[in-house]
């Protein structure tokens, strides 16, 4: 009965990876499930931990290295964090200048600083971006959204 403990594991610890996407609970996961089986086949607890032990480690020296380069090169585009916010659309909810402002972006709230090109003037002689106008960022300086109109 003790292999439902380490199907029960690895289940968790494939939950935590969905958070993570790192691969590494993966590996620990597939530990468990090795553990499990040790355990359906009637092995000593010991054993059993041994037996996870060893299945995680070489999943996480041979098979985790190989699997992230393979994630990697198939998914050369993807962008995280900050740099996921490039080029998106945001809207003004203070006076935006060269200096200082706040948006909303994709619900949040950024502070926020017109970019220092001729394309976030164009039209706009004034020099900022009123309250409510919609945005583009086009980078992210530290915790601040550089953006020009749209």
């Amino acid at each position: 009965m003790i292999w439902l403990w380490w199907i029960g594991a690895a289940l968790v610890l494939g939950v935590i990876e969905t958070a993570t996407a790192d691969l590494t609970f993966l590996m620990l996961a597939g530990g468990a499930l090795g553990g499990a089986l040790a355990a359906a086949l009637g092995a000593q607890v010991w054993v059993q931990a041994i037996v996870f032990a060893v299945v995680a480690a070489l999943l996480l020296l041979a098979v985790r290295p190989w699997a992230k380069r393979h994630l990697a090169a198939t998914t050369p585009e993807m962008r995280t964090n900050a740099e996921a916010r490039i080029g998106r659309s945001a809207t003004a909810l203070t006076v935006i200048d060269a200096r200082d402002g706040r948006i909303n972006l994709d619900g949040e709230e950024w502070s926020a600083r017109l970019a220092d090109t001729p394309e976030a003037y164009g039209s706009n002689s004034a020099g900022h971006v009123d309250p409510g106008a919609g945005v583009r960022v086009v980078a992210i300086d530290g915790a601040v959204a550089v953006v020009v109109p749209q």
